[in-house]
C-alpha cells in the first residue's frame, strides 16, 4: 500500500493520528507532498515510515530544504508519479508538469484540500492536509496495488471514506 499525505505544518512532530497514522505505519511507501515545515517533523515521518518519498514545500525551514528536492519522479507497480508541492497555473500547470515528466499521476499539496481528478492526460491527486485542513476535512490518500495499477481512495482521519477512484498506468507489452 502507498499512503499519500501533505501539509503537516508542524514544528515538532508528524501530527498523525487515527486512520492516517495507521495507514502511514502500514504502508510500503509513504509519499509526502511537502510542508513538513521543520526537520523534527520530517524526522518523525521517517521514523514512522517503512520508506518515505517526499519533497519540500513553500514553508520549509533551511534544514528541510537541504534534505528534500522541490520535485521528484518515481515509479511503482507500473505507474509513473510526478511529485511536487505546488505549481503555478492550476490544473493546467500541474498537467503540463506531469506530461513533461511522462507521468501517469501528479501528486501535489499546498491547497490543504483533497482532490482526485482525471484530466484525460494525467490523474491529479492532492491528499489534502491530515493535520491542518484549514476548514476542510483532515484527509489522506491510500493506494492499494492491483494487478497492473492501483485502486485509490481518499479517507478522513476518522476512517470515513470520502472518495474512491482508479489509478492506472501504461502497461508495456
Amino acid at each position: 500500500m502507498i499512503t499519500i499525505v501533505s501539509d503537516t505544518h508542524s514544528e515538532t512532530g508528524h501530527e498523525l493520528s487515527g486512520r492516517t497514522l495507521n495507514a502511514v505505519r502500514a504502508a510500503d511507501l509513504v509519499v509526502h507532498a511537502g510542508d513538513f515545515t521543520t526537520e523534527a517533523a520530517l524526522d518523525a515521518f521517517e521514523s514512522e515510515s517503512n520508506r518515505l518519498v517526499a519533497v519540500h514545500g513553500n514553508n520549509a525551514t533551511p534544514g528541510v530544504l537541504d534534505r528534500l528536492p522541490e520535485v521528484r519522479t518515481f515509479e511503482e507497480n507500473g505507474v509513473r508519479f510526478a511529485l511536487t508541492h505546488r505549481r503555478r497555473g492550476g490544473s493546467t500547470g500541474l498537467e503540463l508538469f506531469g506530461r513533461e515528466r511522462d507521468a501517469d499521476v501528479v501528486v501535489f499539496g499546498h491547497s490543504h484540500r483533497h482532490l482526485a481528478e482525471d484530466t484525460g492526460e494525467v490523474l491529479l491527486m492532492n491528499p489534502g492536509s491530515h493535520a491542518r485542513p484549514r476548514g476542510g476535512l483532515p484527509t489522506h490518500i491510500e493506494l492499494e496495488p492491483q494487478e497492473e495499477d492501483f485502486g485509490g481512495a481518499i479517507y478522513r482521519r476518522n476512517g470515513k471514506l470520502v472518495q474512491e477512484f482508479p489509478v492506472g498506468g501504461v502497461v508495456e507489452s
